[in-house]
Protein backbone atom coordinates (compact mmCIF):
# COMPACT_ATOMS: atom_id res chain seq x y z
CA UNK A 1 0.00 0.00 0.00
CA UNK A 2 1.15 3.58 -0.57
CA UNK A 3 2.43 5.98 2.44
CA UNK A 4 1.76 8.99 3.08
CA UNK A 5 3.86 11.40 5.10
CA UNK A 6 3.13 14.89 6.15
CA UNK A 7 5.89 17.83 6.66
CA UNK A 8 4.54 20.53 8.51
CA UNK A 9 5.65 23.94 7.46
CA UNK A 10 4.98 27.34 7.58
CA UNK A 11 3.08 28.47 10.20
CA UNK A 12 0.22 25.95 9.10
CA UNK A 13 0.53 24.19 5.77
CA UNK A 14 1.02 20.51 5.11
CA UNK A 15 3.16 19.24 2.51
CA UNK A 16 2.47 15.83 1.73
CA UNK A 17 4.67 12.89 0.77
CA UNK A 18 3.19 10.10 -0.30
CA UNK A 19 5.35 6.41 -1.17
CA UNK A 20 4.99 3.42 -3.06
CA UNK A 21 7.48 0.74 -2.11
CA UNK A 22 7.23 -1.35 -4.48
CA UNK A 23 8.25 1.22 -7.33
CA UNK A 24 10.34 3.47 -5.12
CA UNK A 25 8.19 6.70 -6.51
CA UNK A 26 7.88 9.44 -4.00
CA UNK A 27 4.93 12.16 -4.87
CA UNK A 28 5.26 15.49 -3.49
CA UNK A 29 2.00 17.06 -3.31
CA UNK A 30 1.60 21.01 -2.60
CA UNK A 31 5.02 21.40 -1.67
CA UNK A 32 5.86 25.10 0.25
CA UNK A 33 8.82 24.78 0.42
CA UNK A 34 12.29 22.52 -0.64
CA UNK A 35 14.51 21.71 2.12
CA UNK A 36 12.71 20.39 4.64
CA UNK A 37 10.53 18.30 1.88
CA UNK A 38 14.18 16.91 0.69
CA UNK A 39 15.06 16.70 4.19
CA UNK A 40 12.25 14.49 5.17
CA UNK A 41 12.87 12.58 1.93
CA UNK A 42 16.36 11.61 2.47
CA UNK A 43 15.60 10.82 6.46
CA UNK A 44 13.31 8.05 4.72
CA UNK A 45 15.41 7.18 2.19
CA UNK A 46 12.59 7.99 -0.50
CA UNK A 47 13.41 9.27 -4.02
CA UNK A 48 10.70 12.48 -4.79
CA UNK A 49 9.98 11.05 -8.31
CA UNK A 50 7.14 13.49 -9.10
CA UNK A 51 5.30 16.51 -7.99
CA UNK A 52 1.67 17.24 -7.89
CA UNK A 53 -0.17 21.16 -7.44
CA UNK A 54 -3.64 21.49 -6.69
CA UNK A 55 -3.72 25.27 -7.64
CA UNK A 56 -1.35 28.03 -8.15
CA UNK A 57 -0.91 29.89 -4.68
CA UNK A 58 2.61 30.18 -3.16
CA UNK A 59 2.45 28.23 -0.17
CA UNK A 60 1.05 25.61 -2.53
CA UNK A 61 4.10 25.52 -5.34
CA UNK A 62 7.22 28.04 -3.77
CA UNK A 63 9.04 24.43 -3.49
CA UNK A 64 8.51 23.21 -6.83
CA UNK A 65 12.00 24.86 -8.54
CA UNK A 66 13.95 23.68 -5.91
CA UNK A 67 12.91 19.91 -5.37
CA UNK A 68 13.21 19.68 -8.83
CA UNK A 69 16.65 20.80 -9.12
CA UNK A 70 17.38 18.34 -6.67
CA UNK A 71 15.71 15.42 -8.21
CA UNK A 72 14.86 15.93 -11.50
CA UNK A 73 11.39 14.81 -10.87
CA UNK A 74 8.54 15.68 -13.23
CA UNK A 75 5.93 18.23 -12.23
CA UNK A 76 2.23 17.49 -13.00
CA UNK A 77 0.05 20.74 -12.42
CA UNK A 78 -3.41 22.46 -13.43
CA UNK A 79 -3.76 24.73 -16.67
CA UNK A 80 -3.83 28.51 -15.23
CA UNK A 81 -3.10 30.75 -17.80
CA UNK A 82 -3.73 33.89 -15.11
CA UNK A 83 -1.34 32.30 -12.65
CA UNK A 84 1.10 29.45 -14.31
CA UNK A 85 2.75 27.38 -12.46
CA UNK A 86 6.34 27.08 -12.19
CA UNK A 87 8.38 24.23 -14.05
CA UNK A 88 5.30 22.60 -14.80
CA UNK A 89 6.04 19.03 -17.22
CA UNK A 90 2.39 18.11 -17.55
CA UNK A 91 -1.00 20.30 -17.90
CA UNK A 92 -3.71 17.95 -16.36
CA UNK A 93 -7.26 18.59 -15.46
CA UNK A 94 -10.78 17.12 -15.02
CA UNK A 95 -10.86 13.26 -16.66
CA UNK A 96 -7.21 12.95 -16.69
CA UNK A 97 -5.11 10.20 -14.92
CA UNK A 98 -2.09 10.59 -12.72
CA UNK A 99 -0.42 7.47 -11.35
CA UNK A 100 2.55 6.04 -8.51
CA UNK A 101 4.13 2.97 -9.39
CA UNK A 102 0.55 0.52 -9.79
CA UNK A 103 -1.88 3.30 -8.24
CA UNK A 104 -3.81 5.36 -10.60
CA UNK A 105 -5.23 8.60 -9.34
CA UNK A 106 -7.99 10.28 -10.71
CA UNK A 107 -7.85 14.68 -11.38
CA UNK A 108 -10.73 16.13 -10.48
CA UNK A 109 -11.46 19.83 -10.99
CA UNK A 110 -13.06 21.28 -8.35
CA UNK A 111 -12.53 25.07 -8.41
CA UNK A 112 -13.88 27.92 -5.92
CA UNK A 113 -10.71 28.55 -3.40
CA UNK A 114 -9.26 29.61 -6.81
CA UNK A 115 -10.96 29.55 -10.48
CA UNK A 116 -8.76 26.64 -11.23
CA UNK A 117 -8.28 24.04 -8.75
CA UNK A 118 -7.71 20.33 -8.62
CA UNK A 119 -8.24 17.47 -6.27
CA UNK A 120 -6.70 13.71 -6.92
CA UNK A 121 -8.08 10.73 -5.91
CA UNK A 122 -6.50 7.32 -5.67
CA UNK A 123 -9.65 5.14 -5.27
CA UNK A 124 -7.91 1.76 -4.53
CA UNK A 125 -6.05 3.32 -2.23
CA UNK A 126 -8.73 5.33 -0.61
CA UNK A 127 -6.74 8.43 -0.35
CA UNK A 128 -7.81 12.10 -1.78
CA UNK A 129 -5.31 15.15 -1.77
CA UNK A 130 -8.28 18.21 -1.31
CA UNK A 131 -5.35 21.12 -0.98
CA UNK A 132 -7.74 24.20 -0.43
CA UNK A 133 -11.29 22.88 -1.65
CA UNK A 134 -12.03 20.81 1.45
CA UNK A 135 -10.38 20.95 4.71
CA UNK A 136 -11.38 19.23 8.35
CA UNK A 137 -14.18 20.69 9.00
CA UNK A 138 -14.31 23.83 6.80
CA UNK A 139 -13.77 24.73 3.45
CA UNK A 140 -11.36 26.78 1.47
CA UNK A 141 -12.48 30.70 0.94
CA UNK A 142 -14.01 31.86 -2.55
CA UNK A 143 -11.34 34.37 -3.50
CA UNK A 144 -11.39 33.71 -7.44
CA UNK A 145 -14.37 30.77 -7.79
CA UNK A 146 -18.02 30.86 -6.74
CA UNK A 147 -20.62 29.57 -4.46
CA UNK A 148 -21.97 27.43 -6.82
CA UNK A 149 -18.77 25.88 -7.93
CA UNK A 150 -17.59 25.40 -4.62
CA UNK A 151 -21.38 23.51 -3.34
CA UNK A 152 -21.47 21.49 -6.67
CA UNK A 153 -17.70 20.12 -5.60
CA UNK A 154 -18.23 19.82 -2.01
CA UNK A 155 -21.32 17.25 -2.67
CA UNK A 156 -19.15 15.69 -5.42
CA UNK A 157 -16.74 14.68 -3.03
CA UNK A 158 -18.55 14.50 -0.27
CA UNK A 159 -20.32 11.01 -2.61
CA UNK A 160 -16.78 9.49 -2.65
CA UNK A 161 -16.65 6.41 -0.64
CA UNK A 162 -16.39 7.37 3.29
CA UNK A 163 -13.68 5.61 4.26
CA UNK A 164 -11.63 7.61 1.63
CA UNK A 165 -8.83 9.55 3.83
CA UNK A 166 -8.74 13.34 3.13
CA UNK A 167 -5.13 15.02 3.35
CA UNK A 168 -6.06 18.36 3.01
CA UNK A 169 -3.03 21.40 2.91
CA UNK A 170 -3.89 23.11 6.38
CA UNK A 171 -4.21 22.64 9.93
CA UNK A 172 -7.37 24.47 10.38
CA UNK A 173 -9.26 22.22 12.16
CA UNK A 174 -9.17 23.84 15.91
CA UNK A 175 -10.40 27.11 14.70
CA UNK A 176 -12.87 25.78 12.11
CA UNK A 177 -14.36 23.74 14.81
CA UNK A 178 -15.06 26.27 16.98
CA UNK A 179 -17.33 28.08 14.06
CA UNK A 180 -19.03 24.97 13.09
CA UNK A 181 -20.44 24.36 16.75
CA UNK A 182 -22.02 27.77 16.33
CA UNK A 183 -23.83 26.11 13.55
CA UNK A 184 -25.22 23.23 15.03
CA UNK A 185 -24.53 22.92 18.59
CA UNK A 186 -26.66 20.03 18.99
CA UNK A 187 -24.29 17.99 16.74
CA UNK A 188 -23.16 15.12 19.52
CA UNK A 189 -20.49 13.70 16.63
CA UNK A 190 -19.32 17.57 16.63
CA UNK A 191 -19.08 17.90 19.64
CA UNK A 192 -17.00 14.51 20.54
CA UNK A 193 -14.75 15.34 17.74
CA UNK A 194 -13.75 18.68 19.24
CA UNK A 195 -12.93 16.92 22.28
CA UNK A 196 -10.32 14.93 20.39
CA UNK A 197 -9.31 17.92 18.30
CA UNK A 198 -8.48 19.82 21.22
CA UNK A 199 -6.76 16.85 22.96
CA UNK A 200 -4.20 16.47 19.87
CA UNK A 201 -3.31 20.11 19.50
CA UNK A 202 -2.55 20.10 22.99
CA UNK A 203 -0.22 17.26 22.61
CA UNK A 204 0.84 18.66 18.81
CA UNK A 205 -0.63 16.15 17.13
CA UNK A 206 -2.04 16.88 13.59
CA UNK A 207 -5.17 16.71 13.23
CA UNK A 208 -5.00 15.55 9.45
CA UNK A 209 -5.97 13.28 8.37
CA UNK A 210 -9.44 13.18 8.36
CA UNK A 211 -11.96 11.05 6.47
CA UNK A 212 -15.14 11.75 4.33
CA UNK A 213 -17.26 9.61 6.80
CA UNK A 214 -15.94 12.62 9.70
CA UNK A 215 -16.74 15.55 7.28
CA UNK A 216 -20.42 14.52 6.24
CA UNK A 217 -21.11 13.74 10.04
CA UNK A 218 -19.43 17.21 11.56
CA UNK A 219 -18.19 19.49 8.37
CA UNK A 220 -20.86 22.12 8.15
CA UNK A 221 -20.27 23.40 4.74
CA UNK A 222 -20.29 20.01 3.24
CA UNK A 223 -23.53 19.30 5.46
CA UNK A 224 -25.04 22.57 4.15
CA UNK A 225 -28.06 21.35 2.24
CA UNK A 226 -28.35 24.28 -0.62
CA UNK A 227 -26.18 26.92 -2.32
CA UNK A 228 -27.38 29.67 -0.09
CA UNK A 229 -27.08 27.81 2.97
CA UNK A 230 -23.84 26.79 1.76
CA UNK A 231 -22.82 30.83 0.70
CA UNK A 232 -24.41 31.85 4.29
CA UNK A 233 -22.36 29.96 6.06
CA UNK A 234 -19.23 30.50 4.38
CA UNK A 235 -19.94 34.45 4.35
CA UNK A 236 -20.06 33.74 8.21
CA UNK A 237 -16.98 31.69 8.70
CA UNK A 238 -15.31 34.56 6.88
CA UNK A 239 -16.04 37.18 9.51
CA UNK A 240 -16.07 34.73 12.01
CA UNK A 241 -13.59 35.85 15.33
CA UNK A 242 -14.13 32.98 17.56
Amino acid sequence: MLEVVGVAVLADNYVWLMHDAASGETVVVDPTVDAPVLSAAAMRGWRITQIWNTHWHDDHVAGNIGIKAATGCRITAPDDPEHPIPAVDRIVGEGDRVRIGGFEGHVLSTPGHTAVHLTYHLPDASILFTGDTLFALGCGRLFEGTADQMFANLRRLAALPPETAVYCAHEYTQANARFAITVEPDNAKLAERMLAIDAARAAGRPTVPTSIAAERDTNPFLRAATVAEFASRRAAKDDFRG
